[in-house]
């Protein structure tokens, strides 16, 4: 029973993290474009790898 009052905490503090990368990356522009990545698998390179 002792473990969950370390557990508990540990998890709301994962979870918080969580929330604020996610505003981070939200607020930065990396959800912007979410259509032309992978579209942009289905083109073939210009120039091949030598």
């Amino acid at each position: 029973m002792s473990v969950i009052y370390f557990l508990l905490p540990l998890a709301g503090l994962f979870v918080a993290g969580a929330v604020v990368a996610f505003f981070v990356a939200a607020r930065n522009g990396q959800f912007d474009d979410l259509e032309t990545p992978p579209l942009r698998v289905l083109f073939d390179d210009e120039e091949p790898l030598s």
